[in-house]
């Protein structure tokens, strides 16, 4: 192929022929070099050799056989090409031999010198055998195009293997015209017509286009009008332009002439023989899709169409086409859209163009939105709960990645969690009632990106709202120290669990600040600060909670310093000087601040002068007396502090007397004077007490003036230290910030404890100072761990030690309470105790001891702890069973205190002889149960007397709330050297040995209880029977007024102590030792025996006055009916209004029965004195009245004659007010004498047996006595001789009365009054004439 002189290039030839004859033998294709030299046309050589084997057949066969040509020139390889194209084919090898026909020659391969190099190249519609591109050099080596696919072109050629071979086979869609007029006939494939079109045509196009390279067939496919078009397919490799229409002309002339066919009509329709793709499959609006067009047809020209718009598609900016031939193989373009849209959705067209041949490849592309699922608008509550907001695609993709993404006003995260399988993202957030202000919309997007761009978002709105929408009082709170203020914050909901205050710090503050009310349509919270502090600046916030939801209000406060009227120290608190003296007054703070500082007295204005004492500042006026108009004088002394803020405060009092000197004895420069019995009080800091290093002393002291000497009257002075500790303790529980500032106090109390026993020791004042400490730090609302509670106790040791208890002494003499506070302080401590560990916990101190355990969930166990005291010799254990511990909640607490010297502080029981004789030990729950809750006690029985053992509680309620003993709801026993207590209530227990109270399995006790129930046996029966006896004889003895109305009086006597004593047996069947009382019924049993044992006295009272009257007031007379109404009035009207008035007064606050028994309160109220006084004053009118009755009698006045029948009637008054009233009265003189400690046992039985026979009393002296009342029954009764012995005695007794001279009774009365000689009071009996006539007074008594 290469020569020294010359530069060779060759081609090869295809030949394609056929024979029709029958061979048997091998032919051999024989190539032929041929080397054209000038003008010559061609040449034959042989080259190289190709084998065919032909066999024999009867059908035709084709051959096909490769020449290869070399040239000198590279020009002459045009004029070959030009020249085989103006062949016509078939062409005959033979005229003679029909048999072997030229179909087709075509030029396949060219090898042209480049450079170097020799590049052979294939024409088109010819490739290199993949054999040949695998073990060859191509031309486009540096384009690394991949192992195994077709190449064009190669680097010299092969030396030995095929040539370039045609393509694969394609199929051409042609169509063409034929001018003649179309039939229906040619739709129909089954038709004549149809078929005979089909078959001339489809024979005329095989022996036309039969030339092409690697035709295989040609097929009619169908007939459209338009004229007639013809549509068919040809299967063959790609032809060439030139061949093409040398075929076409071959059609035109084996085509019958009637058939019209127009030439130029011949077109291709374009095909889809190329390769489209589209990336990605599921296309999104927004995406970057990437249509791409392969074909194996090496054309650069190819365009793209988006058929729906019927427009070519070009370069821009949404819109990126490139087209290119891969390694000259295949044709690829690339049609890329940026940011498609719905609107770009429809088919596309890729279309490549070779000459007449157009190779189209369609397809469509859906354009689907983004479409995301997803709660548009959200409500969350902020109330710490996760909240999930949910987002998913409608279409189930492998989406790169799904962000999330907020805006609003507040910032609230949150954690996203996404699914990919299912499409689906989840954003959990919180939000509490801090971070969200309600109301507030903050908008959430979820947005879904695909790997190729597109972007889905939506928005969630949500809306977080509070539990309630809060308002806060809206105007600036500017207030000074010492001043009030409130925040009222107020919610539109009604329905929470909580309500409360924090600082800005997030201190909760204490709930004694503010109050909260609920309404229907929502509630409100007022915090209220009464004395404001500077801790009170800043910031507040109040907090509705419902459930874990917080509503949240903020307001803040300025507080100007400014002192409190308390820490303002006066001196002096009160003050004496003569008309023409003087005295300083001072006001001291314990800071310097700008203050502006006047006295005032009276109404006169004073400037003072400033003194500054380490902090101390003080104000000191010089006052002088002749300040003030006149003399002598009281006079008030105030100082005034303003601040910056204009608002003042005033001191205490500084009270001063103005005295003329000459009253004067005492005077001292400190105290100052005073006339002889003047009491004053002193700041204990300002009088000549030493000062104290540590700090001011505090307290009180009084002096009194005796003789000319100022001598101290009362010393409440409180240490230095002490009150230091106690105006911390004051500023802390006014803190908002209290319960972080407890535990640091506590602790610094605790380390000093050896100083507060040394305090404390000697001085009552100090003792009382830590009492107040402790009670103050107990209202804070914390919870109190084993660490604090340790602190507390070892404070509670210290002032419960035995050589304390002489200051103690002296401290309940001058308030009797402080024992109460200490053991009221330490149960709140217990209440508000907590620990983690639900072990026993053990602080054991000499003086108290604390056992406590924490409830667990899961099975109860009992409680029982055991205290000993050795050194007081006194133990005890407390014990609660299963069964109660079941109605504990888990994680309640129990707390159980003991201690042994307490009992020695606290006040005694109302009987001033009981006595504590055990461990005070207190026991409580947290949280506080209000069922009844049993519990058990064992104390040691230290009674050594033989007195009855009495367990009993501390009611902090009793003698107006100083506290003292009670025994309600307890049982005791004993058991040897054992006091078994059970209660059903929880506080502090003890046991008490009583020496006055009988025991109730006592003999004396026995008894009593068996004389009260014969008695009122007997007592009930004579009432009744007195009754009766009235009824049968009440005409007979009521003839005139007063025997009417004695008998109305003695009725009712008896009807109301009838009904007294049926409510005495009543309520003695209520009452239950061991139990509660039935409270309701207890009530009305004492109420209706409080009532008509009134009555009983008042109906006396009436009897009395009634004889007074008619004894007295002669000359005056009242009707019947007055008189009844008088009396009625008189004997029920008062003990109803007594007894209403009682039990209104008492009962509200239940203290109106006894807490062991069904009668008037004595240990609280005092409510039996409603019965005790007027029954009292009624004995003493009624004895008067006897003794002014029997004087009267026994010394009539001039005139006064009353006839014999009233002169007996007044008698028989006379004798039952003085048989009654002692009777009564002494009775109830006995009771009195019960009362009081020591009693003898004869009291008690002597009461009793009095106080059971009332009845049998009333019937014998106030009724059978009554001669009148005898003499009516046996007329009633009578047989004929009784009646003949009544008139010699009604003649006995007419003729010798009981007050005549001659009986012993008229010669007592007569001696006592000094009379001498007979004087009969009888008269004969008058006539009612005679009675209706008489100028005697007695004559009213008709």
């Amino acid at each position: 192929m290469k020569s020294p002189r010359r530069t060779m290039m060759s081609f090869v030839i295809i030949v394609i022929y056929s024979s029709q004859v029958t061979l048997s033998l091998n032919l051999e294709s024989i190539v032929h070099p041929l080397i054209l030299h000038d003008h010559e046309l061609a040449g034959e050589e042989p080259l190289r050799q190709k084998r065919a084997v032909v066999t024999s057949s009867p059908a035709a066969k084709e051959y096909t056989v490769d020449i290869e040509i070399s040239f000198e020139n590279a020009s002459f390889l045009e004029p070959v090409k030009t020249y085989l194209n103006s062949l016509t084919f078939p062409i005959r090898v033979n005229d003679s031999d029909q048999a072997t026909n030229i179909l087709s020659m075509e030029v396949t391969t060219v090898c042209r010198p480049t450079g170097n190099e020799i590049w052979c190249s294939c024409e088109t519609g010819y490739r290199w055998p993949q054999e040949q591109c695998l073990h060859n050099l191509t031309c486009q080596e540096h384009d690394n195009s991949p192992a195994g696919n077709h190449c064009s072109c190669l680097k010299g050629l092969p030396p030995k293997g095929p040539f370039c071979q045609l393509q694969g086979a394609v199929t051409l869609r042609m169509l063409v015209r034929l001018n003649v007029g179309f039939q229906e006939d040619l739709r129909n494939t089954s038709s004549a017509l149809y078929r005979s079109y089909k078959t001339d045509l489809e024979r005329a196009f095989r022996k036309g286009y039969s030339i092409l390279p690697g035709f295989e067939s040609v097929t009619v496919t169908g007939f459209r009008p338009g004229s007639v078009f013809v549509r068919y397919e040809i299967k063959t490799t790609t032809p060439s332009p030139e061949l093409m229409r040398k075929a076409n002309e071959q059609v035109m002339q084996n085509l019958n002439q009637t058939y019209r066919m127009d030439y130029n009509s011949f077109q291709v329709i374009p095909s889809n023989e190329t390769k489209f793709s589209i990336i990605p499959e599921i296309i999104f609006e927004g995406d970057t899709v990437t249509l791409m067009c392969e074909s194996e047809v090496l054309s650069p020209n190819m365009s793209w169409h988006h058929v729906p718009r019927h427009s070519d598609i070009q370069n821009s900016s949404r819109f990126s086409i490139y087209s290119s031939v891969f390694n000259n193989v295949t044709s690829v373009s690339h049609l890329i859209i940026y940011n498609i849209t719905q609107e770009d959705a429809g088919e596309y067209s890729c279309k490549l163009t070779l000459d007449i041949f157009e190779y189209e490849s369609r397809k469509r592309i859906n354009v689907t939105p983004i479409r995301i699922w997803a709660n548009e608008e959200m409500k969350v509550t902020c109330d710490n709960n996760p909240v999930s907001l949910n987002c998913c695609s409608e279409i189930n993709v492998n989406w790169s990645k799904i962000e999330w993404k907020q805006e609003g006003k507040i910032n609230i995260p949150g954690n996203s969690e996404t699914d990919l399988d299912s499409s689906c993202s989840n954003y959990i957030l919180k939000a509490d009632g801090t971070q969200c202000l309600s109301g507030t919309t903050v908008v959430y997007t979820c947005e879904f990106i695909s790997a190729h761009g597109a972007r889905g978002t939506k928005n969630i709105e949500v809306t977080f709202t509070s539990v309630a929408n809060i308002t806060i009082t809206p105007d600036p709170i500017s207030v000074s120290e010492g001043q009030n203020f409130s925040i009222k914050c107020t919610s539109d909901m009604s329905n929470y669990d909580e309500v409360y205050w924090n600082t800005s710090a997030g201190i909760k503050i204490y709930q004694r600040f503010f109050t909260t009310r609920k309404y229907p349509d929502g509630a409100e919270s007022v915090l209220t600060v009464t004395t404001s502090t500077r801790e009170w600046n800043g910031t507040y916030y109040c907090i509705f909670r419902y459930k874990n939801a917080y509503s949240v209000a903020t307001k803040d406060i300025t507080v100007h310093p400014l002192p409190l009227e308390l820490d303002i120290m006066v001196d002096p608190l009160e003050a004496a000087i003569s008309c023409k003296g003087s005295h300083y007054f001072k006001c001291c703070i314990e800071e310097d601040e700008h203050y502006k500082v006047t006295f005032q007295a009276d109404s006169v204005f004073f400037p003072p002068e400033k003194e500054v004492n380490g902090k101390q500042v003080c104000y000191i006026l010089n006052f002088t007396a002749n300040s003030v108009s006149w003399c002598p004088k009281n006079v008030d002394v105030f100082c005034h502090f303003t601040n910056a803020a204009n608002n003042s405060v005033r001191s205490l009092p500084m009270k001063l007397n103005l005295v003329p000197g000459e009253n004067i004895t005492c005077q001292d420069p400190i105290i100052g004077v005073g006339e002889p019995g003047r009491v004053i009080q002193k700041l204990c800091q300002f009088s000549n007490l030493p000062s104290s290093p540590g700090g001011p002393i505090g307290g009180i002291i009084t002096y009194k003036c005796v003789g000319s000497q100022w001598k101290v009257k009362r010393n409440d002075c409180i240490s230095a230290p002490i009150n230091s500790l106690l105006q911390l303790a004051k500023a802390l529980i006014k803190s908002p910030s209290q319960d972080r500032k407890l535990p640091s106090y506590l602790r610094g109390l605790s380390i000093s404890k050896d100083k507060v026993a040394h305090e404390v020791g000697s001085s009552p004042g100090s003792l009382g100072a830590i009492i107040n400490i402790l009670d103050l730090l107990s209202t804070v609302p914390i919870r109190v761990n084993s660490e604090m509670m340790t602190h507390i106790l070892s404070i509670v040791n210290v002032i419960l030690d035995k050589p304390i208890l002489s200051t103690w002494k002296m401290l309940l003499q001058q308030q009797t309470n402080y024992s109460s506070q200490l053991l009221d302080s330490v149960e709140r401590f217990s209440q508000a105790f907590w620990s983690e560990d639900s072990t026993i916990l053990s602080i054991s101190q000499t003086n108290v001891q604390m056992r406590s355990m924490i409830i667990k969930s899961g099975p109860p166990k009992p409680y029982k702890q055991v205290f000993v005291f050795s050194d007081s010799d006194l133990w005890g254990n407390v014990a609660i069973d299963k069964c109660q511990m079941e109605n504990l909640q888990p994680d309640s607490s129990i707390v159980t205190v003991a201690f042994p010297t307490l009992k020695t502080v606290l006040a005694p029981d109302f009987q001033r002889n009981n006595f504590a004789d055990s461990l005070v030990m207190t026991t409580t729950v947290r949280p506080q149960i209000t069922t009844p809750f049993r519990i058990s006690m064992t104390f040691k029985n230290n009674n050594s007397l033989g007195w009855k053992p009495q367990c009993v509680f501390w009611n902090f309620t009793l003698a107006n709330h100083t506290g003292g003993w009670d025994s309600s709801g307890c049982y005791g026993k004993v058991d040897g050297d054992s006091v078994f207590c059970s209660c059903d209530h929880l506080t502090s227990f003890s046991v008490l040995m009583s020496p006055d109270s009988p025991d109730p399995d006592s003999l004396l006790q026995i008894l009593l209880d068996i004389i009260s129930y014969i008695g009122l046996c007997f007592s009930i029966l004579s009432l009744a029977a007195c009754l009766v006896v009235e009824a049968v004889v009440w005409k007979s003895v009521t003839k005139n007024r007063t025997s009417y109305m004695r008998h109305i009086c003695i009725v009712n006597i008896a009807a109301s102590l009838l009904v007294a004593d049926i409510w005495f047996i009543v309520a003695s069947t209520i009452r239950d030792h061991y139990y509660l009382l039935n409270e309701t019924a207890c009530v009305a049993a004492t109420f209706f025996i409080h009532f008509f044992y009134l009555s009983v006295f008042f109906w006396m009272l009436t009897l009395g006055l009634m004889l007074f009257y008619r004894l007295v007031f002669i000359l005056h007379d009242v009707s019947k009916s007055i008189q009844k109404a008088i009396a009625f009035s008189l004997g029920y009207g008062c003990p109803l209004v007594i007894s209403v008035i009682t039990v209104g007064a008492t009962q509200p606050q239940e203290v109106y029965i006894r807490k062991n028994a069904c009668w008037l309160n004595w240990d609280d109220t005092k409510a039996l004195l409603a019965f005790v006084i007027p029954a009292l004053i009624i004995v003493v009118v009624n004895v008067t009245i006897t003794v002014v009755v029997i004087t009267k009698i026994l010394r009539p006045s001039i005139g006064d004659k009353p006839n014999k029948q009233e002169k007996s009637s007044l008698f028989q008054i006379t004798k039952s007010i003085g048989v009654l009233t002692p009777l009564l009265g002494l009775t109830w003189g006995f009771g009195l004498a019960t009362v009081f400690q020591g009693s003898n046992a004869v009291f008690h039985i002597a009461f009793t047996l009095l106080n059971a026979f009332q009845g049998l009393f009333i019937l014998l002296f106030g009724c059978l006595w009554d001669q009148k009342v005898q003499e009516a029954l046996l007329k009633k009764f009578s047989l004929s001789r009784w009646s003949s012995q009544h008139s010699k005695s009604t003649s006995l007794g007419s003729s010798t009365p009981v007050f005549s001279m001659s009986s012993p009774i008229s010669r007592r009365f007569n001696n006592l009054f000094g009379k001498t000689g007979t004087y009969n009071v009888s008269t004969p009996e008058t006539t009612s004439s005679s009675l209706e006539n008489t100028s005697s007074a007695y004559s009213l008594l008709n």
